[in-house]
């Protein structure tokens, strides 16, 4: 799916998915990905907090893309996250691609953590 233009500034839009990619600045990344203002790298997923916990002094909380499906976090993936100072907020996939892409484009310090939008 192709996304929407929006204006950025610094930072890195999600210019497209699929049900096991992100492309991201022109690059694809395969999924699961962790989505940033300055990049994006590959993610093992819900079972991996710590990639995302190395970005904690950048953001303030992160969308989790859930894939296809909307499902729960789970409780020791979230505890980690928000010990380290991160919020987290569940959605499908999609959603979050798009959310991200508004949020990053007013500046705010958010990242997307993304499980494949065809799963679910």
């Amino acid at each position: 799916m192709q996304l929407s233009e929006i204006q950025f500034s610094d930072a890195v839009p999600i210019e497209s998915y699929g049900p096991d990619f992100f492309r991201v600045g022109d690059e694809r990344i395969a999924a699961p990905a962790v989505i940033f203002a300055e990049g994006a790298m590959v993610w093992e997923g819900l079972s991996d907090p710590a990639k995302i916990i190395e970005l904690a002094d950048r953001i303030d909380f992160i969308l989790l893309g859930t894939g296809a499906e909307l499902r729960h976090a789970p409780a020791d993936f979230r505890a980690a996250l928000e010990a380290a100072g991160i919020g987290v907020e569940v959605m499908k996939t999609a959603s979050a691609c798009r959310t991200y892409n508004v949020l990053v484009s007013e500046g705010r310090r958010v990242a997307a953590a993304l499980l494949p939008a065809g799963e679910g």
